[in-house]
């Protein structure tokens, strides 16, 4: 009877162990990725009364200064531009964006805010103001501002490297 090779083989060399650096990045990444459920229901209670969704909201909001490119959306955001794309269709059809020529690029066309688009932005918004402010004041805005620095690098870092191989 032939010997079955197993996919891992005890021969091979044993994982190395994560350092207490490699520790603490895991500790965040499991404390981000569990707000990030949390934070998006959030957005959707506050964005409900406008008849929108954390979502929708994120688009209106990366608009609201000025128009954009779907994929500088997706990029800003994080995002796959077709994801993004599919919620700009949606909140154009339902008149809160409108798309513009874009006099850089033949194709990609420019997403801007409509006024209908604008006022849902504005009345999540001040739902967001009152929400926040409860919830930082009960945090505190020392700790907040601490918490910045080493989530801003971790963002840049992974920007950096995004899914590179273990050494």
């Amino acid at each position: 009877m032939a010997t079955r090779q197993h996919a891992v083989k005890s021969e091979s060399r044993p994982p190395t162990a994560r350092t207490p650096a490699g520790d603490a990045l895991g500790a965040v990444a499991i404390r981000v990725l569990r707000l990030a459920g949390p934070l998006t229901a959030a957005g959707d209670a506050l964005a409900r009364p406008a008849g929108q969704t954390s979502a929708r909201w994120q688009l209106l909001a990366a608009l609201e200064n000025a128009p954009a490119t779907v994929a500088d959306v997706a990029r800003m955001l994080g995002l796959a531009r077709q994801s993004v794309q599919r919620v700009a269709d949606v909140l154009a059809g339902e008149g809160l964006i409108g798309y513009d020529d874009n006099p850089d690029h033949a194709r990609a066309k420019l997403a801007r805010l409509a006024p209908r688009g604008r006022a849902a932005l504005a009345a999540i918004q001040t739902a967001q103001r009152a929400w926040a402010n409860r919830l930082g004041a009960e945090i505190g805005e020392a700790e907040l501002r601490r918490a910045l620095p080493a989530l801003d690098r971790l963002l840049a870092a992974l920007a950096r490297r995004p899914g590179e191989d273990n050494d």
